[in-house]
C-alpha cells in the first residue's frame, strides 16, 4: 500500500511525519530520511492496531488548494 506523509520540521529541529489518511499516526526523527523511516514503522503499527480493533483501516483525504 502506498500512503502519502505529510513533513514539517518542529519548532525543536525535529522532522515531524504524519500520515493524513490514518488518525493519530505520526512519528518523528531527526532527519528526513530518519522521520520516514520512523513513519514507515507506525503505519504498519497503526494498521495492525486498527485492524484488531474492527476499525476502518484509513480515511477518506482530499488535498484542496485555498486562496487566501
Amino acid at each position: 500500500m502506498k500512503f502519502i506523509v505529510t513533513l514539517e520540521r518542529d519548532e525543536t529541529g525535529m522532522m515531524v511525519a504524519q500520515c493524513p489518511s490514518i488518525p493519530g499516526c505520526v512519528s518523528q526523527g531527526a532527519s528526513e530520511t530518519e522521520a520516514l523511516a520512523n513513519i514507515r514503522e507506525a503505519i504498519e503499527a497503526c494498521l495492525e492496531a486498527r485492524a484488531a480493533n474492527g476499525l476502518p483501516m484509513t480515511v477518506a483525504t482530499r488535498e484542496v488548494e485555498v486562496t487566501v
